[in-house]
């Protein structure tokens, strides 16, 4: 279940040859997370297999920061939208039980939704429905924190406008799981946290994974975080909300094992399988394809509150890697590139990061406007770090960087670029650039 879902990084390795687990660079590996966590830019936990066998496991930071509870390889992360796999799957189950086609339309199960008799399950796995993405609706952060029954969602999904025709175009939309989870119960007569237990994890023996509830860290489970000067703690999604599009938790662990599963045919037939594989785009029915130099793997990535994570396999080389994080502002992707980086032995150096003394950022702070833009930001000091806030947005903490005056935060691809002595930033994202001046 993701507000935003980011791309998977392209990643521009030439992938030439097979690494060994003897081979493994184990400690640079180490190097990387303990870096990284050193300098508060993620807590979380990386699992890789090589022909269906752990050959690296590493945790670090906390499950729950209060209790200083310390992450492990057994500690269960909200898994956001790599659900959408497990739901694919499921349905693609039951399509070879003829309960189902990849043609049947939405109208035979929820035709209050707009345009439902022109909607196809196959363009819900695709994000080709038009449906609009509940979770950019306006209202969402009202109501994210608290339980909503089938009806209620329903009837708030049905209200939102569609984007475009449905086949016209891709465009993902955590709609289009939400239906599709409601689907298989309404075809197997279960709950959908039953249906995953009993098709996938039961069958696969996966330990850790389970539709998720309110967080309960006496099982293992972490909490989500932003950094910015101290760890905070993040509020909840309930999860009768995000469903079939991303109410599960899970640790890398089984993550890899599940995709392996997927891909060696316990789980769908090869036929299926090849459907859900994107073949020229880059999504394909519940399935990224994520491409390398010389190598094509595939997956998906997910973000729910505080926690993002991805999962990647690669079948040439019987490859998986999986990453879950419960806080930092060091991407999924960035991590994922080094890992990959590190495995296959490319040129790859050890993140470095800017140290900035708290006496020096207050020259920094105040209400900036730009005229083009409406809206404000307000820089403030919490700390050691410089946090940002864009009017009716959440706050987010500016990383220093080895220029002077220039500070970035990488999740959003966010550069900013002061003077204080004329009292402005340059804003830059996306290709754009745009001149703040401070408010006297």
């Amino acid at each position: 279940m993701i507000k935003k879902i980011p791309a998977f990084l392209l990643l521009a390795l030439a992938l030439n040859f097979t690494v060994s687990a003897q081979d493994l660079n184990k400690p640079k590996l180490d190097s990387l997370l303990d870096v990284l966590a050193a300098n508060n830019k993620t807590m979380g936990s990386l699992a890789i297999s090589k022909d269906g066998k752990l050959i690296y496991q590493k945790s670090v930071g906390y499950s729950s920061v209060e209790a200083k509870t310390p992450a492990d390889a057994h500690t269960k992360y909200r898994i956001g939208s790599i659900s959408k796999i497990f739901t694919g799957v499921i349905v693609f189950q039951l399509i070879e039980e003829k309960k189902l086609t990849l043609q049947t339309t939405l109208d035979k199960y929820y035709p209050q939704m707009p345009n439902a008799a022109k909607i196809s399950i196959a363009q819900l796995l695709g994000h080709r429905s038009g449906l609009f993405n509940i979770t950019n609706d306006p209202a969402f952060g009202t109501y994210m924190t608290t339980a909503q029954t089938h009806e209620q969602l329903l009837a708030k999904m049905a209200a939102l406008k569609p984007e475009f025709e449905p086949g016209e175009k891709y465009k993902y939309s955590n709609t289009n799981f939400i239906l599709l989870g409601y689907i298989i119960e309404n075809i197997t007569g279960k709950p959908y946290a039953e249906v995953v237990k009993k098709r996938i994890t039961d069958k696969i023996g996966l330990k850790d994974t389970y539709y998720g509830g309110k967080i309960n860290p006496v099982n293992n489970e972490a909490f989500s975080y932003r950094y910015a000067g101290s760890w905070k703690l993040l509020p909840e999604s309930d999860m009768s909300i995000p469903g079939g599009a991303g109410a599960l938790v899970s640790t890398p662990t089984d993550l890899d094992k599940f995709i392996e599963a997927l891909f060696a045919g316990k789980l769908i037939s090869a036929a299926s399988l090849a459907q859900m594989k994107p073949a020229t785009e880059r999504y394909g029915l519940a399935m990224h394809k994520i491409p390398f130099q010389d190598k094509t793997g595939y997956g998906h990535g997910g973000a729910i509150d505080g926690f993002l994570s991805s999962l990647a396999y690669f079948p040439e080389d019987k490859l998986a890697v999986s990453y879950t994080k419960n806080g930092g502002n060091y991407s999924a992707d960035d991590v994922t590139a080094g890992v990959l980086a590190i495995y296959f032995n490319k040129p790859y150096s050890i993140p470095s990061f800017a140290a900035v003394k708290a006496e020096g950022l207050e020259k920094y702070t105040g209400v900036y406007a730009c005229p083009s833009l409406p809206i404000k930001i307000t820089v403030t000091k919490d700390g050691n770090t410089l946090t940002a806030q864009a009017t009716g947005q959440g706050a987010f903490p500016l990383d220093a960087t080895s220029t002077p005056d220039k500070f970035i935060f990488d999740p959003a691809g966010i550069v900013m670029e002061f003077k204080p002595a004329d009292g402005t930033f340059t804003l830059k994202q996306g290709g754009g650039e745009f001149l703040f001046t401070k408010e006297k």
